[in-house]
C-alpha cells in the first residue's frame, strides 16, 4: 500500500463542541454488587489482560467533516495507560456529543503475545498537522489500531503494539465518524462475526476506508478464554443492580389502546392453543405455559388465540399494564467483554396501521393489526467497570444502536427513556413521527410521552442466563410456534375499501402499495423470544 496524502484543509473555527466536556451520568454510578470477575477492571483473553481506557489526550480537531457534516470529529491517544500495558490503538469520537468512548490497552501476562511493530506506512495526513499510521507488524502479529501523531515523523516504534495472531480475529467497518473530500472515510468498529458464541472483541478504536478500499482492514481480539463466561459476566445480584441502575421508562403514546401484559394474565385470560387438524378443540393454555408445546420448530402445527367470546377478545386486546412484567435476558457479546440485557415486553395485540399519504393520516383498517407483540430494547453493558454504553431500540423488522449521550434519562436518575409507538409498539428513544415510506407516503409510528407508562426496573422477571444454572426457563419460552393465528388479507379489498372511504387517488394507493413491510399483509402471530435470530446473534 502506498502512501496517501489527502489535501482536505480543515475550516478553524473557534466554537465549543459537546465532545470538549466529558459525559456525565445524572448520578454517580453504585459500587456492584460482589462476584467472580464482573466489572473488576480487566479481562483476561487468554494471556493477554487487557483492560478499559476512558481517558484521553486530544492529538487533532476537525470541525466539518463528521458523521452529521457540522461538527466534525475529533482524534485522541489514550492516557494515562495503566503501568504493566500497551497502546493497542487510538480513539475518534464526532464533536456533536460529550466526550464518553473507550479503547482497550493490552497486557503481556503469558509471554509473546504482545511486540511492537517494526515500521509504520502512512495512511492519511491532514493540513500537514495530522498523520494516521499503520503498524508494520512482524511475523506472526496483526495490527488492531493505528498510532496517530501531528507531526509528520513516524511514531517510536515502542509507542503501539501488535498483537499475536491467535489472539486476533476478523474486523469490519460500523459507523461513520468522519470523512475528507477525497474520499477517505473514518469508521467505528467491530468483529465481524458477532453473536453469544463468537470470540471477537470490539477494541474501540477506528478504521480508514477509502472509495477503492485499499487500505488493509485492522484486525480486532480475540478472546480465547471464552468458554471461562462466568469470569466476566454478572452474577444473578449483579443483573439486579444492573437492572435497577439503567432500566427505561417506557412512555406509552396518549392514545394507545393496546397496552403490554404478563404472559402469566394472558395465558389466565382465556388464551386457546390450537392444533392443525383438530382446530375445533383448542386447548385453554395453562397460567405458566406448562402445557405448551416444547421445543421444535415454526412448523405451522401449534398456535395460539384469544378466547372465542368477542368480548373476552376485546377486553384481552387491551393487555393489562398493572399485571405487566417484563422479561429479561442476559447473554454475552463482543467475546464476552460486554453483556445484552435484553428487555422483552409482551402486547396481546397489535393495532392496524396509519398511512400517511401527503397531507392527510388515513387508518387502514385492518392492515397491520396482529394477535400477539414481542418487543425488546438491549442495554449493552460493560463487563469491565458495569457501565452503559449503548442502547438497541427494536423497530419492526430492525432497529437503531443509541449511545448512551444521546439518551433521555429521567430526572436525576441513570434509568433512560423509551417511547413505544402508537399500536405498532416499535421502540424509540425520542418522541416523535417515525415513517416507514417516503416523506409523501408512507406508515406513520407515532410516539409521544403520556401519563401511561411502564417502570422496566418495578417489575420484571430474569428469564435466562446460559451461563447461570439456577435460573430456571418458564415453559412459555421454549414453545416455538406462532402466539397468534395467521390471516391473509385480500390486500387489493382492503385497499380498495381505504379508496372507496376516502377518495383517495388510485395512484396514491398504488405507491402506498410499494412500501407496506411484508408483516402488514395479514395477521401472522409472531413467534416468541427464543426463536429470533438475535436471541443467540446480535441486533440487526
Amino acid at each position: 500500500m502506498g502512501n496517501f496524502l489527502c489535501c482536505f484543509t480543515t475550516t478553524k473555527e473557534t466554537k465549543p463542541f459537546s465532545i470538549d466536556t466529558d459525559f456525565k451520568f445524572s448520578s454517580p454510578l453504585p459500587s456492584w454488587p460482589p462476584g467472580e470477575g464482573f466489572a473488576n477492571g480487566t479481562i483476561d483473553l487468554g494471556g493477554l489482560q487487557v483492560c478499559q481506557i476512558t481517558s484521553f489526550t486530544k492529538i487533532w480537531s476537525s470541525s466539518d467533516g463528521g458523521s452529521d457534516d457540522i461538527n466534525g470529529a475529533t482524534f485522541f491517544d489514550p492516557n494515562p495507560i495503566p503501568e504493566g500495558f500497551s497502546m493497542l490503538g487510538c480513539y475518534c469520537q464526532s464533536n456533536a456529543t460529550p466526550l464518553f468512548g473507550w479503547v482497550l490497552a493490552g497486557k503481556d501476562v503469558s509471554g509473546g503475545t504482545l511486540a511492537s511493530p517494526v515500521d509504520y506506512k502512512l495512511v492519511l495526513s491532514v493540513d500537514n498537522s495530522f498523520y494516521i499510521w499503520l503498524p508494520t507488524p512482524p511475523d506472526g502479529y496483526n495490527p488492531v489500531g493505528y498510532a496517530i501523531t501531528s507531526s509528520s515523523e513516524k511514531p517510536p516504534l515502542d509507542k503501539i503494539k501488535c498483537v499475536r495472531v491467535d489472539l486476533t480475529d476478523e474486523c469490519e467497518t460500523d459507523g461513520f465518524l468522519w470523512g475528507t473530500d477525497d474520499g477517505v472515510s473514518v469508521y467505528s468498529s467491530r468483529p465481524k462475526t458477532r453473536g453469544t458464541q463468537a470470540q471477537g472483541v470490539c477494541v474501540g478504536t477506528f478504521v480508514v476506508e477509502d472509495e477503492n478500499n485499499s487500505y488493509p482492514m485492522l484486525s480486532c481480539l480475540k478472546n480465547n478464554n471464552f468458554s471461562m463466561l462466568s469470569s466476566f459476566m454478572p452474577n444473578l445480584a449483579q443483573i439486579k443492580a444492573l437492572v435497577q441502575e439503567y432500566s427505561p421508562r417506557l412512555y406509552f403514546h396518549p392514545s394507545e389502546s393496546y397496552l403490554p401484559s404478563s404472559t402469566t394474565w394472558y395465558f389466565s385470560n382465556g388464551v386457546l392453543l390450537y392444533h392443525a387438524g383438530d382446530e375445533s378443540n383448542p386447548v385453554p393454555v395453562e397460567p405458566t405455559g406448562s402445557n405448551l408445546p416444547q421445543g421444535g420448530s415454526n412448523d405451522g402445527a401449534y398456535w395460539l388465540d384469544l378466547p372465542i367470546d368477542e368480548t373476552e377478545r376485546e377486553r384481552v386486546k387491551k393487555g393489562d399494564l398493572q399485571s405487566c412484567e417484563v422479561y429479561i435476558h442476559v447473554k454475552p457479546m463482543l467475546g464476552a467483554t460486554f453483556s445484552d440485557i435484553v428487555i422483552w415486553v409482551f402486547y396481546p395485540f397489535n393495532g392496524a396501521s396509519t398511512a400517511k399519504l401527503g397531507l392527510i393520516d388515513v387508518p387502514l383498517g385492518k392492515i397491520g393489526e396482529h394477535i400477539g407483540d414481542w418487543e425488546h430494547m438491549t442495554m449493552r453493558i460493560s463487563n469491565f467497570n458495569g457501565v452503559l454504553h449503548r442502547v438497541y431500540f427494536a423497530q419492526h423488522s430492525g432497529g437503531t444502536w443509541i449511545d448512551t449521550t444521546s439518551l433521555e434519562f429521567e430526572s436525576g436518575t441513570n434509568n433512560f427513556i423509551g417511547y413505544s409507538s402508537l399500536h405498532g409498539h416499535a421502540t424509540y428513544h425520542t418522541p416523535r413521527v417515525v415513517l416507514q415510506g417516503t416523506d409523501v407516503v408512507g406508515i406513520r409510528n407515532d410516539t409521544a410521552k403520556s401519563d401511561t407508562f411502564l417502570d422496566v426496573g418495578g417489575s420484571y422477571s430474569i428469564i435466562t442466563a446460559e451461563y447461570i444454572d439456577s435460573i430456571i426457563e418458564p415453559p412459555w419460552l421454549n414453545y416455538a410456534r406462532k402466539w397468534g393465528p395467521k390471516i391473509t388479507y385480500e390486500i387489493g379489498v382492503e385497499l380498495e375499501k381505504l379508496k372507496n372511504s376516502s377518495g383517495i387517488l388510485e395512484s396514491t394507493i398504488e405507491s402506498l402499495l410499494e412500501i407496506l413491510p411484508n408483516e402488514v399483509y395479514g395477521e401472522d402471530g409472531p413467534t416468541g423470544p427464543k426463536v429470533k435470530d438475535y436471541w443467540e446473534g446480535d441486533e440487526r
